[in-house]
């Protein structure tokens, strides 16, 4: 009788494991969640209160996420009714022949629409195996988004009110510059900023920032309860996932809000699993 126990006791475990692995690889990737928040800021014009921003990101185009997941995901977004959209990095998964092998992104990107602009900066395998070469860039600027790489840019109004949006170039590959595009913040203005690794964060907190937008770490794309995410990358280990509230330096009255997007699509291994993929939201308010 023993050890019957004891061989139905592992049949259990290994059907356990065998059901984790399955979700992991089939049914975790294929989900999306959408992530609301409201950002209230006193930096806020009158005229953006309400405005909705939106941000996707990672979504590593390839073996993993084939164009049809891709094409509904433009679905989605367009559904979410963004004045803003946002791209934060990795739009192919292999740096091999990005452009090439998915010659549709751009006429597929194309079809999103933002009102107020689209915008994406780069992330680490927006890059072929040079450094020169950024694949992801012609097919991003094709289907109407402007790519900031150390820059800010005006976000206007037809009334003339504005908001800035800041972009840092990748900072595993490219030539991020945070000193001379974030100086260029001026306090008065409410500053989103862009970068696809979140873990910097901690060295733009001197600037006027109000809120940074990342993404790259995936949350941790594997994450287990009591050990938290078992996958940690360079840049992406300390900020995982979620909304982090910093002390700005610039202004300690001032909150340096950091939102860590878990992406849409996979790297290194087909699975996810604790880390639903997801869009975010977020709706602007006038604090007082």
């Amino acid at each position: 009788m023993v050890m019957i126990a004891v061989l139905l006791a592992g049949c259990a475990v290994l059907l356990g494991a065998v059901s984790i692995v399955a979700y992991s690889v089939a049914v975790e990737p294929r989900r999306l969640s959408v992530t609301r928040r409201e950002i209230a800021s006193p930096y806020v014009p009158p005229g953006f209160e309400g405005k909705r921003i939106v941000q996707f990101s990672d979504t590593h185009v390839g073996p993993h996420y084939p164009m049809e997941r891709f094409e509904a995901l433009i679905g989605t977004l367009n559904a979410l009714e963004p004045d803003l959209l946002v791209f934060t990095g990795d739009l192919f998964d292999s740096r091999r022949r990005n452009a090439e092998a998915n010659p549709g992104a751009s006429h597929v990107l194309s079809r999103l629409r933002a009102p107020l602009g689209k915008y994406a900066v780069y992330g680490n395998h927006d890059f072929g195996y040079s450094r020169m070469k950024r694949s992801a860039g012609p097919i991003l600027t094709r289907a109407g988004f402007t790519v900031l790489v150390n820059r800010t840019e005006r976000v206007r109004l037809p009334n003339g009110e504005s908001i800035v949006l800041a972009g840092l170039d990748d900072c595993v590959l490219g030539r991020p510059d945070a000193r001379n595009t974030l100086s260029r913040l001026q306090a008065g203005d409410f500053n989103l900023l862009l970068a696809h690794e979140p873990d910097p964060a901690d060295g733009y907190t001197r600037y006027p920032v109000d809120l940074q937008l990342s993404g790259h770490s995936h949350g941790g794309q594997v994450r287990l309860p009591g050990l938290g995410a078992l996958v940690r990358t360079k840049l992406g280990r300390k900020y995982v996932a979620g909304l982090y509230r910093l002390t700005g330096r610039f202004d300690p009255a001032r909150p340096y809000l950091l939102y860590v997007n878990r992406g849409v699509g996979t790297t290194r291994m087909k699975l996810r699993f604790g880390s639903v993929p997801e869009v975010a939201v977020f709706t602007l308010r006038r604090a007082p």
